[in-house]
């Protein structure tokens, strides 16, 4: 990423109150770029799901593992970053959400969620640092228009 992109970061206790101050940051921060209703629901239902994953599965609930949260507008999109403290999962083991066996069940959607609602879905897992999530949301073409 551009270093020199202005940002806007977040560093939360692990807990699930949390949760509301980065949903309404993202509200903001994607109203602010001029995002459809449509658009700002996929994004704010991301950030909201990734956050609740790094704070439940990443770091565990712990009040000592910092939950970070970070929007940057780079190159004609909204990048935002989730990261946690945990040791990191297989995306191999998560299992098909839309397979029979899964249709009930009541975990193992979350990142069939991001990848339906955002243009981009990544995961670094940092050795000893935890994961990081990275979701991008091309940004609207009136909004491409007035910030060039």
């Amino acid at each position: 990423m551009d270093p020199s992109a202005p940002e806007i970061q977040l560093v939360v206790p692990s807990r699930i109150e949390s949760l509301a101050v980065i949903n309404a940051v993202a509200e903001e921060i994607s109203n602010q770029l001029n995002f459809d209703e449509e658009a700002r629901n996929a994004i704010t239902i991301s950030v909201v799901e990734a956050g609740t994953n790094a704070i439940e599965h990443g770091n565990g609930y712990d009040t000592e593992k910092p939950t970070e949260v970070v929007f940057r507008q780079e190159n004609g999109a909204l990048i935002i970053l989730i990261r946690d403290r945990g040791a990191g999962f297989d995306l191999d083991e998560l299992g098909d959400p839309l397979a029979q066996e899964n249709m009930f069940a009541e975990r193992g959607r979350g990142v069939y969620i991001l990848r339906a609602f955002m243009d981009e879905v990544d995961f670094a897992f940092r050795a000893g640092q935890g994961t990081e999530c990275r979701l991008v949301k091309y940004l609207p073409q009136k909004s491409l228009r007035t910030n060039e």
